[in-house]
């Protein structure tokens, strides 16, 4: 077996385990507190995030989806 098969066949796994874990749902909880703590890190101030059943979404802006697309996550400025 020449190692060039071998290596693009180690890059693809590679690749798609990586998407696989990027994908992976996250606790409404955890990824709120992730993006709290990018918004804080830039200064922003006075804002809510708040996790929502998808379908009482209405006009919020959202921002992500958490508990494994059962939920969104949305951005309102106070």
């Amino acid at each position: 077996m020449s190692t060039k098969p071998t290596l693009l066949l180690i890059s693809a796994t590679a690749i798609l385990l990586t998407q696989t874990v990027q994908a992976a749902p996250k606790p409404c909880d955890e990824l709120k507190a992730e993006i709290a703590t990018k918004l804080d890190e830039k200064g922003v101030k006075g804002y809510e995030i708040t996790a929502v059943e998808n379908d009482k979404v209405g006009d919020a802006k959202v921002i992500g989806s958490c508990d494994g697309g059962t939920k969104k996550l949305t951005y309102l400025r106070k």
